[in-house]
């Protein structure tokens, strides 16, 4: 399944990267998705390459009831974000989310930009797979509306982390 979405951000593309690549930015967004417990790894800095890498723990009360009785009442997401340096005022990178001892997996690319106002916007663009017999797309569906989520509560984290 392809998911697609977007955050924008009242910055240029420069401070973005740096509150992207700030582990107490990270920590905060992560706690915003709804994660009861986490870990949050920054190796490098926004003025190159870095890599953000998180795990948290997440309540499965979003995931459809006939399956929680397979994944319990918690899952550990794990994600990994590695950006390039910026090209200009562009900067790209890879994403993947694994869910521990579920098969499922999505993999795909990040793209900030500015918008030439002041302004970022952030583009998620991925391919979702649930490798379950039978229930794999609607497991697929529930995970993709938890990916949009988690980009949501990101967006609204930058956006109060961005006015400080």
């Amino acid at each position: 399944m392809h998911v697609s979405a977007q955050a924008n951000f009242q910055a240029g593309p420069d401070r973005v990267a740096q509150m992207l690549a700030d582990e107490d930015f990270v920590a905060a967004k992560v706690r915003a998705s709804g994660a009861t417990s986490q870990h949050v790894d920054v190796v490098g800095t926004s003025e190159g390459a870095f890599t953000v890498t998180t795990r948290r723990q997440m309540p499965t009360t979003s995931i459809p009831a006939q399956f929680r009785s397979v994944v319990g009442s918690s899952l550990e997401v794990r994600q990994v974000e590695a950006w390039e340096a910026a090209e200009g005022d562009v900067r790209r990178g890879t994403v993947v989310v694994e869910i521990t001892g579920a098969p499922v997996r999505m993999t795909g690319t990040l793209r900030l930009a500015g918008n030439g106002d002041g302004t970022s916007t952030q583009r998620y663009d991925g391919q979702l797979k649930a490798s379950v017999p039978i229930f794999g797309a609607a497991i697929e569906e529930a995970t993709a509306g938890a990916v949009r989520a988690a980009i949501e509560a990101e967006e609204r984290t930058a956006a109060d982390w961005l006015t400080d």
